[in-house]
């Protein structure tokens, strides 16, 4: 039984929508809801890593000892972002210098390596979420759309036993199919900023990770070089 048009509400359409036009309701209403919580969640990873990346480095180019600053930051700090970088790239010209057949350019050739290797691993991490997002943004417009089109088709197929089709037959069904529309676009316009917004965010950390890698790398080459000069 189709609802009038005084009695329409979003409530009542949803109720009346046919089931193949609820589970597409259901899966977009899900997609939304998932992609809000990955949103906050990315949101909160992105913003963690920013403010340990500015604490850090502040403390890198105080810090001369780089030992000293290794011990500080595995005793209050997790091994993540730019302090993950930097430990794996100390571990290894620690685990290099013990080789006395190695040159200066192999050890740095080595902590280059291992650098990179990190910053590919921390790059995984602020690009994790962002697939499911650009998806979400993509495809649910889409399946809105179907939703629509199939409500659109049944409420015409309902017309075919009416002798005078009027407004207040034709809208119900009309504006019961429409609302997948909506849905699809609720969930699909969040997950489309949030993603253009994060990926803009993780590759200006990416970017740092890489200015930072050099930096560290010139520290150890100047801290090779005054070994060098010193055991003469």
């Amino acid at each position: 039984m189709q609802a009038t048009i005084d009695q329409m509400s979003v409530w009542m359409l949803i109720s009346h929508a046919s089931a193949l036009v609820k589970i597409v309701m259901l899966i977009l209403v899900l997609a939304s809801v998932v992609s809000w919580y990955l949103i906050v969640r990315h949101g909160m990873l992105l913003r963690g890593q920013e403010q340990l990346w500015h604490r850090f480095l502040k403390n890198f180019r105080q810090q001369k000892d780089l030992n000293l600053l290794q011990q500080e930051y595995q005793q209050s700090e997790q091994h993540k972002g730019v302090v993950s970088i930097f430990q794996h790239g100390v571990d290894e010209y620690h685990q290099l210098i013990k080789d006395e057949q190695l040159t200066t350019a192999d050890v740095i050739d080595g902590v280059e390596r291992r650098l990179l290797s990190s910053i590919s691993e921390e790059e995984e991490k602020l690009q994790q979420n962002l697939t499911f997002l650009a998806t979400v943004g993509s495809v649910s417009p889409y399946i809105g759309l179907f939703g629509t089109v199939w409500g659109i088709m049944n409420a015409f197929i309902g017309l075919s036993g009416v002798e005078q089709a009027t407004l207040n037959t034709v809208a119900p069904g009309i504006a019961e199919a429409l609302i997948a529309t909506a849905i699809g676009l609720f969930a699909a316009i969040p997950a489309v900023v949030a993603y253009n917004r994060f990926s803009a965010r993780a590759d200006k950390l990416s970017s740092r990770y890489y200015g930072f890698a050099n930096e560290l790398q010139t520290r150890i080459y100047r801290l090779l070089g005054h070994t060098e000069r010193s055991s003469r």
